[in-house]
């Protein structure tokens, strides 16, 4: 026999329901900016922007660097990378778009995908050189475009070893290869700007799969090795993770990129919420001079209707180029 106490115990439970839906609905959105530098023995040879804008439902993502000297042997050139997609856990990239000058010459690349599945490619530009390993139809299955895949979900406690136990399959338009990772340790970071605090720290192999030179200085020199490590820290307000270190060693030395800025910042349309003017109670009526003499109405206080904040959406995606 059910008793009093738990009709009002299922009301409570449905209103906190209730209560924690709103709340996860009106989550503001997140934006992440970061800064990185590339390393080579410890000189300077590059550097790399980043930043990656969460909403309730999409992502956009964009990084841009640039990498030359003598002593950048085995990552030269400069480019940019852009994605859309929805959020989900891992993301689900809708389009993916790249603008590369490297060793292949001046290119574009875009990427279209259908509920995460890659299902065009346009390449516009100078051709890949014949020489390079061609990818096969098939290893372009269940592939994310490069920084999609590097930003990895952690939903619960995100030094949990369990978060580098993934495989991420990536493909960048030309090149087809794997990152495995495996759990190290956690260790610690501190930005000159930005995170500090505790970072996961994953061993990596990269497997080379497809569309790289057979000759290729970075496919020789890491290739395989299990010596790689990528070190991720959580992005504040989000249940993502991100790259904060790499390091790649080498015959010739140390190959090293690190975030010396990591933070995360409020979307614009958050720091521009409007606040709600408080409502004034309106002035007292002074008494009446004689009994004869009816009061004065009082004044309806001044209220400053507030129209709600528009929410972040991602601009709808342009459709692929011609």
């Amino acid at each position: 026999m059910m008793t009093r106490r738990a009709p009002a115990l299922c009301k409570t439970l449905a209103v906190l329901a209730v209560l924690a839906g709103v709340r996860a609905s009106a989550a503001e959105p997140v934006s992440l900016v970061a800064h990185y530098t590339i390393t080579m023995t410890h000189v300077r040879v590059g550097e790399l922007s980043w930043t990656a804008n969460f909403s309730d439902a999409t992502y956009l993502t964009s990084a841009s660097g640039k990498a030359s000297g003598v002593l950048s042997v085995l990552v030269k050139g400069e480019g940019s990378f852009t994605t859309r997609g929805a959020i989900a856990s891992p993301l689900t990239p809708a389009v993916a778009r790249s603008d590369i000058n490297d060793d292949d010459g001046v290119y574009e690349t875009e990427m279209t995908f259908e509920n995460g599945v890659l299902k065009h490619v346009e390449d516009r530009g100078d051709a890949a050189p014949p020489e390079r390993i061609p990818v096969a139809k098939k290893l372009l299955q269940d592939v994310s475009d490069p920084l999609s895949a590097m930003l990895v979900p952690a939903e619960q406690n995100a030094m949990a070893a369990a978060n580098c136990k993934r495989t991420l399959k990536i493909y960048d338009g030309r090149r087809r290869y794997n990152l495995a990772l495996s759990y190290k340790r956690v260790d610690k970071v501190k930005m000159t700007r930005g995170y500090a605090g505790p970072a996961l720290v994953c061993g990596v192999v990269l497997q080379p799969i497809g569309g790289y030179k057979p000759d290729s200085l970075l496919v020789r020199y890491l290739a395989g090795k299990d010596d790689l490590e990528m070190w991720f820290a959580p992005i504040k307000g989000s249940t993502y993770m991100a790259p904060v270190k790499a390091l790649m060693p080498t015959l010739v030395g140390t190959m090293e990129v690190s975030a010396d800025e990591f933070f995360e910042r409020r979307s614009e349309a958050a720091a521009q919420k409007p606040v709600e003017k408080p409502v004034e109670p309106a002035p007292a009526t002074p008494p009446a001079a004689s009994p004869t003499t009816p009061s004065e109405p009082a004044q309806p206080a001044d209220v400053t209707t507030v129209p709600p904040a528009k929410p972040v959406e991602i601009a709808p995606l342009d459709p692929p180029k011609q």
